[in-house]
């Protein structure tokens, strides 16, 4: 079954970069179909030479002490994802050792007894679980941001740490862990051939590892059962959809590849996908827009390949799940609009979803169950506080605060998030949520009492989206006195086929013109002062930033760009080995470059073309050792401006990936970011202080044009 359901973790691929503390996503290993970009930086990825334009010095923004601290809003939590050891006996977190996340175990009946038990000084470890033996906890790391993911055992007895996968230069997946052989993990592994993953059992406690499947069909994926069986295999097909093998089928041919299980095409492709096999391994899970727009989820007898469906809606995709610990059942999904819409399947339940639906304004999550499913740990996310933990005890019906994620948001002023629908210029429906400064909205109705600077934030991806609930990014922005309006662009997923699929090849087209129409929204409703509105993002929303300065550079104020790529030719041509079964699809959706067309559309939508027109101040953050978005986007553009004379600031961190995982550099890109902003939209600042300290912060150019920084740099 889908690792997702079977360790009842939430894997959610986060592109937009510096998650707070009090986030509750974290990034995670690539899935099966990550959103395109380039692999680690190459030995001549320089920075660029200094600019040697004359600047003048900025002005000093306007110091609040009144602010949230930075520290607070993008600081480790105090403790998060806490989970019950599959027996039940003894409850887990994260919480920091020394500045550093690390996994903390002890007593469930008494968390405050916990003690560490891995041992990370460096990035943190954002995700993990605990294998069915009920004496290891496991977890994935990688060095500095380069995605080359190992796995980790911690023998809880022992008190000792292994690497399962101690191979240089692979990326490891995990692909599931099983109630009925409790001593093994399933893992994908590079080793072979860099392009695919072979499948492998291997021993937690001894490392020793078991071929189970080699990958010699260029398969991107499996779907496995309770037995470590692989039960289908999907392989990207010519046009960008999706093959599924079932291996165990007899061919029609000896020696030839058994019949497709199942065939999805191109425009279905991201919207229809198995979500697992329950326990038995006789039943599949399916979410199917075949034939229909949203994705619904249907239960399928895999042998005759009857479907039932289970939950369907009409405005979104199923895209959430509750399953039960031993069985496998699938007894709960929500489809997401603008907040998850949650239908049971398995109505014994029900009361105990109604019960807990009562704890308060927020959202709802099941975080972790114990095998006998006497016992869950539940989440309860609002918009304008902390998370809180909560103890259920099935039986008597009975829940128990434990602790929130971050004691130090208790009472502070954040501000709650808006769902707002805005409609593009051709009627498409975006899906958008706006926080307001607490101050600027004392009705709490989402409208300011006059029109504020705003920060367009845009998500990641782009096949990704936004969603409601506490959003470190949103509160740091309100609190600092803007309006914060995040889009889910055409092209964002869970709102439908034809919406994704509206976002083919409009890089720098529609799906630009989603975000200025949201801009215009803003601005006709007197939420936003036209002449103030910035636009920032990681990943994809880093592109987006490029190119509102670029293809609307009066519609701006000023951009930041967070690990976004300038140039879509040269992100395409380095592709990492093990992404090229997915190279058709991006060549779908964002131009082929080996068509004249595709080679004309993706020169034409990248922002390096259009460097000329930049006339508003840009802040660039990147991460040196990029496996997606390399080094060479952001070097290449800060040249080309540098050769015009325009003025840029690059901040680069050796020592960071595909966003900035360490706190300490989390907290001195937002000290540039924040003064940066203020600079261009007038809002508040709290001063550097000390969060440079203990930062890998480098600023190869454009140190002179934000207030204070070069000051606050460490002296060489």
């Amino acid at each position: 079954m889908a690792l997702a359901k079977k360790i009842g973790l939430s894997f959610v691929l986060s592109l937009l970069v510096g998650v707070a503390a009090c986030a509750e996503t974290a990034e995670y290993p690539p899935p099966v179909t990550p959103p395109p970009p380039p692999p680690a930086r190459t030995a001549d990825a320089t920075p660029p030479p200094a600019a040697t334009a004359a600047v003048k010095g900025p002005a000093a923004p306007r110091v609040d002490t009144s602010l949230i601290p930075r520290d607070v809003l993008f600081g480790n939590p105090d403790r998060a994802s806490p989970q019950f050891s599959r027996d039940g006996k003894q409850i887990s977190f994260l919480a920091p050792v020394d500045g550093v996340m690390n996994v903390w175990v002890g007593p469930a009946e008494d968390p405050s007894k916990a003690k560490p038990v891995t041992a990370d000084k460096v990035r943190g470890i954002r995700q993990y679980f605990w294998a069915y033996t009920n004496d290891h906890v496991l977890y994935v790391q990688d060095k500095g941001g380069d995605e080359n993911w190992h796995l980790y055992a911690v023998d809880l007895k022992k008190g000792e740490t292994k690497d399962l996968t101690p191979i240089d230069g692979i990326a490891a997946r995990i692909s599931g862990v099983s109630q009925k052989i409790p001593g093994e993990v399933l893992v994908g592994i590079n080793d072979r051939d860099k392009k695919v993953h072979d499948l492998y059992r291997i021993d937690i406690k001894t490392g020793e590892k078991k071929l189970v499947f080699k990958n010699e069909g260029n398969y991107a994926g499996f779907e496995t059962d309770d037995d470590f069986k692989v039960r289908l295999a999907m392989r990207k097909g010519p046009d960008g959809g999706d093959v599924f093998i079932d291996p165990n089928a007899k061919p029609k041919e000896k020696g030839k590849e058994p019949e497709p299980y199942l065939t999805v095409p191109f425009e279905d492709a991201e919207t229809t996908a198995p979500v697992g096999f329950d326990g038995s391994g006789k039943t599949l899970y399916l979410l199917d827009s075949r034939g229909r727009n949203t994705a619904a989820l249907f239960e399928l007898d895999f042998a005759t390949k009857k479907a039932k469906l289970l939950i369907e809606d009409a405005k979104a995709d199923v895209q959430r799940f509750i399953t039960h610990p031993k069985t496998g059942k699938l007894q709960a999904a929500a489809a997401v609009f603008d907040k998850p819409t949650w239908q049971t399947i398995d109505k014994s339940i029900q009361p105990d979803l109604e019960l807990l639906g009562k704890l308060g304004d927020g959202e709802l999550r099941v975080l972790s169950r114990t095998l006998d499913d006497k016992r869950w740990l539940v989440a309860l996310v609002p918009s304008d506080g902390p998370v809180k933990y909560y103890r259920y005890d099935r039986d008597k019906k009975k829940t128990e605060f434990l602790f929130t994620n971050l004691k130090a948001l208790e009472g502070k002023p954040l501000s709650k998030m808006h769902p707002v629908v805005i409609k593009s210029r051709d009627g498409l429906d975006l899906v958008s949520y706006l926080t307001l400064p607490k101050a600027s909205d004392p009705e709490v109705d989402g409208r300011p009492d006059k029109p504020l600077p705003m920060v367009l934030l845009v998500h990641g991806g782009p096949w990704a989206r936004d969603t409601w609930g506490l959003n470190g990014m949103h509160q740091w922005l309100a609190n600092r006195g803007y309006a914060v309006l995040s889009v889910n662009y055409r092209g964002s997923t869970g709102f439908g086929k034809k919406f994704l699929n509206a976002g083919n090849n409009e890089w720098a087209g529609k799906m630009h013109d989603d975000l200025i129409d949201a801009v215009k929204w803003a601005v006709d409703g007197k939420v936003a002062d036209g002449a103030k509105v910035a636009i920032m993002g990681g990943s994809y929303g880093g592109y987006a930033t490029l190119v509102g300065l670029t293809f609307t550079p009066d519609q701006f104020a000023c951009g930041v760009d967070i690990v976004g790529p300038s140039n879509l030719k040269t992100l395409l041509a380095t592709i990492p080995p093990y992404w090229a079964p997915m190279v058709a699809t991006f060549h779908k959706r964002m131009g082929d470059p080996g068509t004249p067309e595709g080679t004309k559309l993706l020169e034409e939508r990248s922002p390096l073309s259009h460097v000329g027109k930049i006339k508003k101040p840009l802040l660039i953050g990147q991460g040196a050792n990029d496996p997606r978005v390399k080094q060479a986007e952001s070097d290449q553009i800060v040249k080309a401006m540098q050769a015009k004379n325009i003025p840029v600031t690059y901040v680069l961190y050796p020592d960071e990936g595909h966003g900035f995982a360490r706190p300490e550099n989390r907290m001195s890109f937002n000290a540039v970011a924040e003064t940066f902003l203020a600079q261009c939209l007038g809002g508040p600042v709290e001063p550097v202080g000390d969060d440079f300290k203990g930062s890998s912060l480098q600023v190869p150019a454009g140190v002179e044009q934000v207030y204070g920084i070069s000051e606050a740099l460490p002296k060489k």
